[in-house]
């Protein structure tokens, strides 16, 4: 078994502030939702491998009310420490705000947390050297 994807919310009208975010924050490339969905709202991103293979997907789906994912979270795995903080340092320069206050708290990893412009948790890991 494998995941395809993660699926956070956004309320209405909030997929430019999940494009800022997913897009130019963590450098995820948008994709077109298939046409039977795309009159949901929303707005679909992948990560991409050297080949060419998605490594990650995050769906932001519209959801009314809206609550945000404060603990629930996609963990999204980078490949070095180089890569995290290259990351960290964008989303930070974006003005995402950045929490590595748990940077070492996890055996084999080293990581940070951030939360999108709706308040959802996001988690990036990189492989402990």
């Amino acid at each position: 078994m494998r995941i395809h994807h993660v699926q956070v919310a956004c309320p209405a009208g909030g997929e430019e502030e999940a494009r800022r975010f997913y897009a130019d924050g963590l450098g995820m490339v948008e994709v077109a939702k298939p046409p039977a969905l795309a009159g949901r709202g929303g707005c679909w991103f992948r990560a991409y491998g050297p080949d060419g293979s998605v490594t990650a997907e995050v769906h932001v789906g519209v959801e009314d009310p809206f609550r945000p994912a404060r603990k629930a979270h996609p963990g999204l795995l980078v490949d070095d420490v180089s890569g995290l903080d290259t990351l960290a340092d964008r989303l930070r320069r974006a003005d995402h705000p950045v929490d590595e206050s748990d940077r070492d708290s996890l055996p084999g990893f080293v990581r940070f947390h951030a939360f999108d412009p709706h308040g959802n948790r996001v988690e990036v890991l990189a492989p402990r050297p």
